[in-house]
């Protein structure tokens, strides 16, 4: 006699094979190693903006200019004072923030000028071509030949010691970087179909840069202009070390690592703290912009 129902038997579910395991584990080692690539260095610079801007409007710091001998050459931690004070009594965590404040503001600004003014240059010069191109790149071509700390102190030393002097100078160098990279996105793109059909159809050319150019070249733009950041944060700090940058005794790290070499030997934390957090900003700013263009694809 059959069996009311056929035999069944329950299958026991077959292991995905390990080559699969191996590629799904690699591909999240590599999504999280990107995401900690972008995330970290982004992390680091979102606090230290809000230690040197939003600290002291919470906090009541000490003069970073004004000190008192009395409690000069105080170690890091001591009360009153995180960081120690150097030789002329005067807090070093305060000139730490407000020396962050003045470097943030130089470069922010010689970045923007550079983007506004070199970026401007580099797309009309890729746009228009012909003589306008020949011209433009050739002064952008004069200006990079310098070398880049001389022609900035040639200029600083020309107008004086200001905050406003030292942007001054390092846009001589800023302006020709971006107007260099800017005309070189443009004609990467300019005979692409979509550019030729805008100029045949009779588009003005300021709406062809404003509507098909610059959302293009911007990626590549911002992620030049974080390592622009970090190079101008340095040349400020040369600056102020050679005495041409901000003057005293306005805050600022290149004149901190200027004042604490003359201590080096007793005491090197007055020379390696400031050192350490620049250091710290200039590779945060330049991990940030490899991240950024390996997320949008910039070459």
């Amino acid at each position: 006699m059959a069996a009311p129902f056929p035999e069944t038997t329950l299958a026991s579910p077959v292991p995905p094979p390990l080559p699969s395991l191996l590629n799904g584990r690699r591909l999240r080692a590599q999504r999280l190693g990107r995401a900690l690539r972008l995330w970290v260095p982004a992390g680091v610079l979102i606090l230290l903006l809000a230690v040197c801007f939003l600290l002291p409007l919470v906090v009541t710091l000490p003069s970073p200019t004004n000190g008192n001998i009395i409690v000069n050459n105080e170690p890091p931690f001591s009360p009153g004072h995180w960081l120690g004070t150097n030789v002329q009594g005067v807090d070093i965590f305060s000139q730490l923030v407000y020396g962050g404040q003045v470097a943030i503001e130089i470069s922010l600004s010689v970045t923007i000028l550079g983007m506004a003014i070199g970026g401007t240059l580099g797309i009309v010069a890729a746009y228009f071509g012909g003589w306008v191109d020949a011209v433009i790149s050739r002064l952008l071509d004069i200006l990079l030949a310098f070398p880049v700390l001389v022609l900035a102190l040639v200029i600083a030393e020309g107008l004086g010691p200001s905050e406003r002097n030292v942007i001054a100078a390092l846009s001589a160098f800023s302006i020709p970087a971006f107007g260099r990279v800017a005309r070189g996105a443009t004609l990467t793109i300019r005979g692409l179909p979509y550019m030729t059909a805008a100029r045949l159809s009779g588009t003005r050319a300021w709406r062809i840069i404003a509507r098909h150019i610059l959302p293009n070249i911007m990626p590549g733009i911002v992620t030049f202009s974080l390592l622009g950041i970090g190079v101008t944060i340095i040349l400020e700090g040369a600056l102020d070390f050679l005495g041409y940058g901000i003057p005293a005794p306005e805050a600022s790290w290149g004149s901190m690592i200027a004042s604490g070499q003359q201590v080096l030997t007793a005491q090197p934390e007055y020379v390696l703290i400031p050192s350490i957090v620049l250091l710290i900003t200039v590779v945060a700013l330049n991990t940030l912009g490899d991240a950024l263009r390996e997320r949008w694809g910039v070459q």
